[in-house]
């Protein structure tokens, strides 16, 4: 059990290191105001439009397609409040005032990060049936999940667990 507590602290302590060095990078107002963006665009606004344009672009079969990516989305909305409400960890900027808060969060709690798990999950079910889209969502992916972290809003383990969370929820939707 002490073992345990041990092993525990020192990952909550690394947790918080890589959190406190990437963090550094928004005292610079242009890497702040871009990650601020990356990450609002991963508040829905890119999900959605791509949820509605597939259909247009690829026919009727991408309605399966869209109808997945809104059922993945629907599971990881209550899967990662359920999850927030059951653990409450406070974001990183509440804990330390070493961490610069980058933009307003959402809610209080930050594990697992929402925004990180449904860009797993919507990007991995699009790629899936539209490998095409690659090129772009896995990017953009990535960034979004680095800006939770950059933005003081989240903590490295919040956002592998979003992301551990979102592929799970994804390989789900596309065996269905």
């Amino acid at each position: 059990m002490v073992k345990t507590s041990l092993m525990l602290q020192r990952m909550l302590t690394v947790d918080m290191r890589i959190c406190m060095s990437l963090n550094r990078v928004i005292r610079w107002s242009y890497v702040r105001r871009f990650f601020a963006g990356v990450s609002r665009l991963g508040d829905g606004v890119v999900w959605y439009s791509l949820m509605l344009v597939l259909p247009f672009i690829h026919g009727l079969t991408a309605i399966s397609v869209s109808l997945r990516m809104a059922g993945a989305g629907a599971l990881g909305l209550l899967l990662y409040k359920l999850i927030k409400k059951l653990t409450t960890r406070l974001r990183p900027f509440m804990v330390s005032d070493a961490i610069a808060l980058g933009t307003h969060p959402l809610d209080h709690y930050s594990f697992p990060s929402g925004h990180t798990l449904h860009a797993f999950s919507f990007s991995l079910v699009c790629m899936y049936y539209y490998p095409e889209y690659a090129m772009v969502l896995v990017p953009l992916t990535i960034l979004i999940a680095l800006s939770r972290v950059v933005l003081g809003l989240h903590y490295p383990t919040d956002v592998l667990a979003g992301a551990a969370l979102g592929t799970s929820i994804a390989t789900g939707f596309i065996l269905l």
